[in-house]
């Protein structure tokens, strides 16, 4: 069997031949303009030197793109895709910034931590109230890295299996089926992930694969293998029976509490 290191420099081999093929993902552009006016043409020389004498190192590492789906766990009904652009801080740890879009003109609408299991289960068990799970986003093919090769994002949805995610969103711009609002207002939402087929709002998914042009159905059949690897999960049933239609399990994805295992 090849060596981690051998592995490893394939998968550096393959995603940047691919960066080389291909310079951009399918632009997903923000459902609307922030309220405000134009810029000054005095901001936008600041804004040219600013890129060009000051760093943005802390954005430059988020460089690992995800395209999932978020559910508010006070209201189900309120869904949202988010577009996240991450940073894998270390094995254990990513840390996200989450988009209404994938273009220059996207709109910030809120933060997500991802951590692996060990971290999960080192947490406080009031603290394991805030984080969901991810299995079902991973098995059912809803959760996407855009534009890398299959095998590299196959490699990449592998590692984040059994993980949770701290998800808050501060602006409400891009709900699906309504209209967003033009400023961040109110408090932060807590979003959950879905867990169940039938969870997602009708159309929501649907959009999405055919603006990117994918397929979630081929995405899960392709993941199938990856159920090997799943573990019972909380949050699993957190919202189960919240949604208004009836909804099926997934293979693989089980709650902690159900399985009897705390």
């Amino acid at each position: 069997m090849p060596s981690n290191r051998h592995s490893a420099a394939r998968l550096m081999f393959i995603l940047i031949f691919a960066g080389l093929l291909q310079a951009c993902n399918s632009a997903a552009k923000a459902p609307l303009q922030p309220a405000g006016r134009d810029k000054t043409m005095k901001t936008e020389v600041l804004e040219t030197g600013a890129a060009m004498l000051q760093s943005d190192s802390p954005l430059q590492p988020m460089n690992v793109y995800l395209d999932g789906f978020h559910a508010s766990k006070e209201n189900p009904a309120h869904q949202t895709e988010a577009h996240h652009f991450c940073r894998q801080v270390n094995q254990d740890f990513a840390q996200c910034v989450l988009f209404d879009g994938n273009t220059r003109q996207a709109n910030l609408i809120g933060i997500e931590y991802i951590i692996s299991e060990l971290l999960f289960n080192s947490l406080p068990e009031k603290e394991k109230q805030y984080w969901h799970p991810h299995n079902f986003e991973i098995l059912s093919g809803q959760l996407i890295a855009p534009g890398i090769p299959d095998i590299a994002e196959k490699e990449l949805m592998k590692g984040k299996m059994n993980s949770y995610g701290k998800t808050w969103h501060v602006w409400n711009s891009a709900p699906f089926g309504q209209t967003g609002d033009k400023m961040p207002l109110g408090k932060p939402t807590l979003e959950w992930s879905f867990n169940r087929d039938g969870e997602a709002l009708p159309g929501l998914v649907e959009q999405r694969d055919q603006r990117m042009d994918f397929s979630t159905r081929e995405e899960r059949q392709e993941r199938a293998d990856l159920s090997d690897l799943a573990k019972p999960q909380s949050g699993v049933d957190a919202l189960k029976g919240k949604f208004s239609r009836p909804t099926r399990s997934l293979p693989g994805v089980v709650d902690k509490k159900a399985a009897g295992r705390q």
